[in-house]
C-alpha cells in the first residue's frame, strides 16, 4: 500500500477487530475488564475507518484536481492557437 493513511487505516482497523474479539472472549471467561479492549478496539475501528475513507477523498479531491488543470492548460493551448 503506497498510502499512508490506508496503511494506518488498515493497522488501526484490524486492530480494533482484534481487541473487540478479545473483548468478546474475555467476556465469555467471566473476565470483568472486557470492556477495556472492546472500548480500545471501537475507537481503533472508528479511527481506520475514518483513515481509510479520507485517504479515498483526498485521492477523489487530487483527480479533480489533476483534471482542472488540464482543463486549463487546454484552454490556453487553444487560445494561442485562434491569436
Amino acid at each position: 500500500m503506497k498510502n499512508r493513511f490506508v496503511r494506518k487505516g488498515v493497522l488501526a482497523f484490524v486492530a480494533g477487530i482484534g481487541l473487540n474479539i478479545l473483548g468478546y472472549v474475555m467476556k465469555s471467561n467471566g473476565n470483568d475488564l472486557f470492556a477495556w479492549p472492546m472500548l480500545l478496539g471501537t475507537i481503533l475501528f472508528g479511527i481506520g475507518f475514518l483513515l481509510i475513507f479520507y485517504s479515498l477523498v483526498r485521492k477523489v479531491e487530487a483527480q479533480g484536481i489533476k483534471e482542472e488543470r488540464e482543463d486549463v492548460e487546454k484552454m490556453s493551448n487553444h487560445n494561442l492557437q485562434v491569436k
